[in-house]
């Protein structure tokens, strides 16, 4: 490992020799100035990884070179050296960047745990930076799947809501994706560095919701044996994600409004107002308008929530999308696996493309898992779906495959399954092929007891797609 460069500062030339020879048997590469222009004149010709400067220097004072470090080598560690007397100096000094300050007379494991420390120090700030970033980039805009007309038009909406710092309201039905939107808002906007902070308001009973909002102090309830800060307080410079806000009872959406209008709260049982600085972020899947007009929700909290509203579309509404989930799907779980990336068959991803998707993008990961659990071959077929959507009965798929068919009967079952999967269940289709009418196929679906699912049942629609 490349070793780390130490700079030391200081007048005493006896007491930098004896820093300089234990810092060496350290490990670290060391050079010494004695004043702080010939050690400015050294950090520029090369970065010094660390710096121990003394606060008083012949030419000019140490907090002067702090300063002059940190605007030119944000990334070098400082420690400065202080004689107790001027032990306010060296606080103010960290005040102004540096890392640690150490005191005279010094003693040498003080230096070398001091030095450790703020390396661990600036270890973890680089990892949380680097998480951060990572952050960043999961949910950058262009990470939403999607090239419809539906998903560009919410794409140039949320590139103009994330610089801004409007309270959003996103509507969407169960599994299109409401919280990766609101995650990619936060981390596209001026409080990416914040916390995000997300709640579903429909997951925890009245009771407990109000605590968990705005936190409550000791002894307000049974239980509370200690205060507790709430979400917004968690939340504060970054972002509060309040999922199934319409799931809040009245005197919550009464506490809401007045946390959204006058930028403070109240914990349960306080009486201090604590100032909070959060942007909402409300989600439902429900029809706000309506539930107002039912009186189910304040109106005035629906303006508060409605300042930008997003609609998320369903995915049978973007169909011509699918073919890109899916691809992500199916490198994200090869990816996590350690293993090839799989494919759907033609027929397979027909039937992905025509189904109806009640349950949006997460029915459709949760397909695409399904299969590639289902099957270890290379092109996953409509066999491998979920029975709701292949239509095919689960005993069908556990069949053991090297048992040969023992009847005539269950040798035209099975040629009938076989072809409605190569016909993607496209009941025309696979009725020519077997040579009979349509009605005659029916008949036999339900003499051979083959389920309808939801696939098979859209047959008529989808030969008809298909003939054109």
């Amino acid at each position: 490992m490349e070793r780390l460069s130490v700079l030391i500062i200081e007048d005493d030339r006896q007491l930098a020799e004896v820093l300089a020879r234990f810092l060496r048997r350290q490990g670290f590469d060391v050079e010494t100035a004695a004043e702080a222009q010939s050690a400015l004149e050294k950090m520029y010709a090369r970065v010094f990884d660390i710096v121990l400067s003394d606060i008083r220097l012949p030419d000019r004072s140490g907090v002067e070179v702090l300063q002059e470090i940190r605007r030119a080598f944000p990334q070098t560690i400082v420690l400065m050296v202080t004689a107790f007397s001027s032990i306010d100096s060296a606080v103010e000094a960290v005040r102004l960047g540096a890392d640690d300050y150490l005191s005279k007379p010094l003693q040498l494991d003080d230096v070398k745990m001091r030095i450790e420390r703020a390396l661990e120090r600036r270890r973890l700030q680089a990892r949380v930076a680097d998480l951060q970033q990572q952050l960043t980039e999961r949910y950058r805009f262009g990470n939403i799947i999607g090239k419809s007309k539906p998903m560009q038009e919410l794409f140039r909406i949320l590139e103009r809501v994330a610089r801004s710092s409007a309270t959003v309201l996103i509507v969407g039905r169960t599994g299109t994706g409401k919280e990766l939107v609101a995650r990619a808002i936060h981390y596209n906007s001026p409080r990416a560095n914040g916390p995000f902070v997300d709640l579903n308001c429909g997951a925890l009973p009245a009771e407990l919701l109000e605590s968990e909002l705005f936190g409550h102090v000791r002894g307000a309830f049974t239980g509370a044996t200690e205060s507790r800060p709430g979400l917004f307080e968690v939340a504060h410079g970054g972002t509060l994600f309040l999922d199934e806000v319409d799931a809040l009872k009245p005197d919550l959406q009464v506490k809401l409004l007045r946390a959204l209008q006058e930028k403070v709260i109240r914990r349960v049982g306080g009486r201090e107002n604590i100032p909070v600085d959060v942007r909402i972020i409300a989600a439902t899947n429900r029809d706000l308008e309506e539930a107002v007009r039912r009186g189910e929700f304040r109106e005035d909290l629906y303006y508060r929530l409605n300042v930008v509203t997003l609609y998320l579309p369903e995915l049978r509404e973007r169909r011509e999308d699918i073919p890109l989930l899916v691809e992500h799907f199916l490198m994200r779980y090869a990816l996590e696996n350690g293993q090839p990336v799989r494919r759907f068959s033609t027929e397979a991803m027909r039937l992905l493309m025509s189904y109806s998707w009640p349950g949006n993008v997460r029915e459709l990961q949760n397909a695409v898992e399904y299969a590639l659990t289902m099957s270890s071959e290379p092109v996953l077929t409509i066999r491998d779906l979920p029975p709701h959507i292949s239509g095919i009965a689960p005993l069908e798929r556990s069949a053991p495959p090297e048992r040969e068919p023992r009847t005539l009967a269950e040798v035209e079952r099975r040629h009938i399954l076989r072809v409605l999967e190569e016909t993607g269940g496209n009941h025309a289709k696979a009725a020519e092929i077997l040579g009979i009418d349509r009605r005659t196929l029916y008949r036999k679906l339900q003499k051979y007891q083959i389920p309808l699912g939801s696939a098979l049942r859209e047959g008529r629609s989808m030969g008809a797609s298909h003939e054109e």
